[in-house]
C-alpha cells in the first residue's frame, strides 16, 4: 500500500494542488458521514480528514471512520482517511494515517506536545501511518482558536507566519498548515500564503473559510499545495456540485 504522505505529495507534483474534505464527527451521524463521503468521492476529492471536534469520544470517531470507509468503497476507489485529532480521545485504529500535528501557536502545552505523548503509544500499536505537521491558527481563528488557547497570527503579520513555517520545516515536520478556523468569514490572506510558500520546501496546507470555487482558486494560485474544505459545504443542498466546482477551480 502506498504511504499517504507519498500519495499526497505525488498528487501535488502531478496536479499542482490536492483537495482534502474534512468531516467533523460531531456534525452528523455516521450514516450521514457515509453519504457525505460518497458525494465527495464522486466530486473528485483526493482524500479525507476526520476530526476537528473536542466533544466526541473514540466510539463516535471509530463509527464515523468505518462509515466513511463504506462511502469510499462503494465507488471502488482508494481515498485516504487521515485523522485530524484534537486530542488522544479522537484517535482511531481504522484510519489510514494521522496528522501528528503540533498546534505551534497555542499557549497550552497540551496542544503543543502533551496530548502527543499520550497518543504516541496508541499510534505505534495500531500501526497507522504518522505524518508530522506544524499547525498554526490565523485570525479570526473561530472555535479552534478559542478552544486551542491560541495566540492568533494577525492577518497582516506575514513575518510571524513565515517564522512558524520555517521552524516547522527545521523541526523535521513534513507538512505545514495555515488555518483560519472552520467557518471563518475571512480565510488566510493570499499574501501570507504566497510569502510562506516561497519560504519553505515542504507542502503547504490551507483551510478555514474556503467555501466557494473563486476563493479556492485564489488560495491555490497564491501557493497552497493542499486545499481543505469542510463544515460549511455540509450545509450545501448539493454537496457534490459545490465540491466539483471547487476541485475544478483549483486544478485550472
Amino acid at each position: 500500500r502506498v504511504k499517504v504522505e507519498e500519495l499526497l505529495k505525488e498528487i501535488v507534483d502531478v496536479d499542482g494542488v490536492a483537495h482534502l474534505t474534512l468531516i467533523d464527527p460531531a456534525r452528523q451521524m455516521p450514516k450521514d458521514a457515509e453519504k457525505l463521503v460518497s458525494g465527495a468521492v464522486k466530486a473528485g476529492t483526493d482524500g479525507f480528514m476526520v476530526g476537528g471536534s473536542t466533544g466526541v469520544g473514540s466510539t463516535i470517531i471509530d463509527e464515523t471512520v468505518l462509515a466513511m470507509r463504506r462511502g469510499i468503497e462503494k465507488h471502488h476507489e482508494e481515498k485516504p482517511i487521515i485523522l485530524f485529532p484534537s486530542g488522544v480521545h479522537t484517535l482511531s485504529r481504522h484510519a489510514d494515517a494521522v496528522f501528528f500535528m503540533s498546534l505551534l501557536n497555542s499557549r497550552n502545552l497540551d496542544y503543543v506536545i502533551r496530548e502527543h505523548i499520550k497518543g504516541a503509544p496508541f499510534i505505534k500499536q495500531s500501526k497507522i501511518e504518522s505524518i508530522s505537521m506544524g499547525y498554526v491558527i490565523v485570525e479570526p481563528g473561530m472555535t479552534v482558536g478559542r478552544v486551542g488557547e491560541v495566540e492568533l497570527i494577525k492577518q497582516d503579520d506575514i513575518e510571524t507566519a513565515k517564522g512558524y513555517a520555517l521552524a516547522a520545516q527545521y523541526l523535521g515536520m513534513k507538512f505545514f498548515y495555515l488555518e483560519a478556523g472552520s467557518g471563518a468569514p475571512t480565510p488566510v490572506p493570499n499574501k501570507m500564503i504566497t510569502a510562506v510558500k516561497k519560504n519553505i520546501d515542504i507542502p503547504l496546507i490551507v483551510g478555514g473559510g474556503i467555501r466557494d470555487a473563486k476563493t479556492a482558486r485564489e488560495k491555490a494560485q497564491a501557493g497552497a499545495d493542499i486545499i481543505v474544505t469542510g463544515t460549511k459545504l455540509e450545509e450545501e443542498k448539493n454537496l457534490k456540485q459545490a465540491l466539483e466546482d471547487i476541485i475544478k477551480a483549483i486544478e485550472e
